[in-house]
C-alpha cells in the first residue's frame, strides 16, 4: 500500500531522519514510539508533505515518488488519499463542529454543501458527538475537539490516517474517549499511523510497532512480539525505563 525507503531529514545542519525505512500495509495500526527528539513527528510529516525530505522515496498504491523533488501536484494526489491529526486539533474557533468537519469537502473537494452536510453528519456519530454538531469549539472538552479533528479526517474517506501524538495534550480522563474512538477504527479496518507515547494503546490495539530513536528506526515488528520479546538491548531499556514511570 504504502514503502518509504531511505528518508532523511535535516534541520539548521542536524540530521533529524537518518535513511528510515517503512511499509504499510491494508490494515496496518502501526504505532511509532520513542522519546521525544528522536523523530517520529518529523518522519510522519515528511509522509504527509508538511515538511519537505532532503531524500528518499515513497511508494503509494503502486506509484514511485522522489519525496525531495515531488510536484505540488502529486501532492495533491496522495493527500486526497490520506488525512492527518494534530496534536493540537487544529481547529477554526469561530466555526462549529459541523462546520469543521465539512469544510475540506465543501473547500478542498468543491462537494455540495447538502452532500457535505450528511457525510459531516455521519462522522460525527461515528465519533460518538452527533449531538454537539452545533457547538462551537470553545465550549467543548479538549476530548472532544479532538473527536472532532478525527472526524474531519473520516469525512474524507482516507485510505489512510496519519495521527500525531493525539492525547499528548489531553488530561488523562479525556484521553480514553479518543482511543477508545481509534480502537473502533482499528477494528473497523482503518490504515493508521500513530505518533504516541500511549504504550497500551500499542501494545493493545496496534497492529506493528516502531521504535525510533536519534533519527533512526531501532526496532520494528508486531505487537505482541515486541512487547514480549524485544530484540535490541536498547528497545528493552526504554520499555524497563517506561515501565517503571508507570509504577511510580
Amino acid at each position: 500500500m504504502l514503502t518509504i525507503h531511505q528518508v532523511t531529514k535535516q534541520f539548521d545542519g542536524s540530521q533529524v531522519l537518518k535513511g528510515v525505512d517503512l511499509t504499510v500495509n491494508k490494515g496496518d495500526v502501526i504505532a511509532i514510539i520513542g522519546q521525544s527528539g528522536g523523530g517520529k513527528t518529523t518522519l510522519l510529516r515528511c509522509m504527509n508533505f508538511l515538511e519537505t525530505a532532503d531524500s528518499g522515496t515513497m511508494e503509494f498504491d503502486g506509484e514511485t515518488f522522489d519525496l525531495a523533488k515531488i510536484s505540488k501536484k502529486d501532492i495533491e494526489r496522495i493527500r486526497r488519499k490520506t488525512a492527518f491529526v494534530f496534536q493540537s486539533y487544529n481547529l477554526f474557533r469561530n466555526k462549529t463542529a459541523l462546520q469543521n468537519v465539512m469544510l475540506g469537502l465543501t473547500v478542498a473537494r468543491k462537494m455540495p454543501k447538502a452532500q457535505a452536510e450528511q457525510i459531516a453528519r455521519s462522522a460525527l456519530e461515528k465519533v460518538g458527538l452527533a449531538d454537539k454538531a452545533d457547538s462551537y469549539p470553545n465550549a467543548l472538552s479538549g476530548g472532544q475537539q479532538q473527536r472532532v479533528a478525527i472526524a474531519r479526517a473520516l469525512a474524507t474517506d482516507p485510505e489512510i490516517i496519519y495521527f500525531d501524538e493525539p492525547t499528548s495534550a489531553l488530561d488523562p480522563e479525556l484521553t480514553g474517549e479518543v482511543l477508545c474512538v481509534m480502537r473502533s477504527l482499528a477494528e473497523e479496518g482503518m490504515t493508521m499511523l500513530v505518533v504516541t507515547h500511549e504504550l497500551g494503546f500499542a501494545r493493545n490495539v496496534s497492529t506493528k510497532v516502531i521504535f525510533m530513536e536519534n533519527g533512526s528506526v531501532v526496532e520494528s515488528g508486531p505487537s505482541m512480539e515486541f512487547f514480549t520479546n524485544p530484540k535490541e538491548e536498547r528497545t528493552r531499556a526504554f520499555l524497563n525505563t517506561i515501565t517503571q514511570h508507570e509504577k511510580e
